[in-house]
């Protein structure tokens, strides 16, 4: 019998609730620092989030470090030329699927999200949501 080898990767970042990463991500933008999708996340901006954090969910510190490497490299992944032109072009928009793609997406700690990879998936949930939507507005005009 042959068997499947199993390999486990420690430095992977556990999934999260993508409610848990937008709540991060909207305590930056109630804060004034909206923009960290095109100018980076310093120290600053993730003590914001995790002041958010803390309120929600307490004292589950892996929780809370699992969230916030997935905003940083959410925050990362959006300094790539092809992704920082669709931040610019769809604007405020884009964080909701973003948040869901980095939010369950395989986030390795020590490269990061592969840009490829998830801008395929942020394309992917933004067609889904814009068709949920539109299901929605059809439901409501008839």
């Amino acid at each position: 019998m042959k068997t499947m080898p199993t390999t486990i990767n420690p430095s992977d970042v556990a999934p999260v609730d993508a409610r848990l990463l937008a709540l991060a991500m909207r305590s930056l933008v109630d804060s004034g620092r909206g923009l960290a999708m095109l100018r980076g996340i310093g120290k600053e901006e993730l003590a914001i989030a995790d002041r958010a954090l803390c309120v929600e969910i307490g004292g589950d510190p892996a929780l809370r470090v699992a969230a916030l490497m997935r905003l940083r490299c959410l925050v990362e992944v959006f300094a790539t030329s092809r992704l920082a032109n669709l931040f610019l072009n769809v604007g405020y928009n884009l964080i909701a699927p973003a948040v869901e793609v980095a939010a369950a997406m395989r986030l390795n700690a020590d490269r990061g999200f592969s840009a490829v990879k998830f801008e395929r998936a942020l394309a992917e949930t933004m067609a889904r949501m814009d068709a949920k939507r539109r299901e929605a507005d059809m439901g409501l005009a008839a």
